[in-house]
């Protein structure tokens, strides 16, 4: 079993609202296809991040801090219909490449309190793995039986899926090699990182709008998921590089590995 999320910076143009990577998606999607075929048992769940689609319109109605006025739900619904949008074109590109897609969208699934998933229908997503289809989950809205609305990133569905569906690896595909010690002053890559690592260095949030925390919060969740799970192996990386996200789904160790080390013994 493999989580996969594609990084709404690999996936969409970040800074240009509504803008898809339209190439750059094909060919991710290729590669998934490719991989399939290499190694049929390949049992993948796919997840995208909302890049220029969902987080610019969450800001600018700042539905990531709640809803309560007509207003901002509003709001709300233009953030659930841009962040659909994107999850439609990334569905339709990979069932274009032969992937038996299915979507489940987190804001017809997911009860949250102060922002955190306290509840999602799962059984339906491994209903879909046991007949052989590929789920996709995406970053989206979700309502909050605090705030009345939040987002969830596709790292927060995977931190919620993870102890139930028990991946062997989750793979964390953007636009950057891996992690970077100091970005972006230094940019010196982490073959390893550790909590101690996350301590002791530089990790900022997304130098475009992002409502999720950029790197930092993908890290610190990646952190949260090899302490639940030591197995599981982590990995951030570039699928820039033609054929790298094919490799890595096959098996191979680009970019930075997530690892938690456990100092008790």
């Amino acid at each position: 079993m493999i989580f996969l999320k594609l990084g709404g910076s690999l996936i969409t143009i970040k800074d240009t609202p509504e803008t898809v990577r339209l190439k750059t998606l094909a060919r991710l999607a290729g590669e998934i296809a490719e991989a399939r075929r290499t190694q049929p048992d390949l049992t993948v769940v796919i997840g995208h991040g909302s890049g220029s689609f969902g987080h610019t319109a969450a800001a600018r109605h700042r539905t990531h801090e709640g809803a309560s006025t007509p207003e901002e739900w509003i709001g709300f619904a233009e953030v659930w219909r841009s962040a659909n949008r994107l999850n439609r074109i990334v569905a339709d590109a990979l069932a274009e490449a032969g992937l038996p897609i299915v979507s489940f969208p987190p804001s017809a699934s997911v009860l949250a309190r102060q922002g955190v998933i306290m509840e999602m229908a799962h059984e339906p997503l491994s209903r879909a793995l046991q007949a052989g289809l590929i789920p996709l989950v995406q970053g989206d809205v979700a309502f909050d039986s605090v705030r009345g609305a939040c987002i969830v990133s596709t790292e927060e569905v995977f931190t919620w899926l993870s102890p139930r569906l028990k991946p062997g690896r989750i793979l964390l595909a953007g636009a950057e090699p891996g992690v970077f010690s100091d970005f972006p002053e230094n940019r010196s890559l982490i073959d390893e990182i550790t909590q101690e690592a996350l301590a002791g260095g530089k990790l900022a949030g997304s130098a475009a709008v992002d409502v999720t925390g950029g790197m930092a919060a993908k890290v610190r969740a990646a952190l949260a998921w090899a302490a639940a799970d030591p197995g599981v192996e982590i990995r951030i990386f570039s699928g820039e590089d033609p054929g790298q996200l094919r490799d890595a789904l096959l098996g191979g160790r680009p970019g930075t590995q997530v690892v938690w080390h456990d100092r008790t013994d």
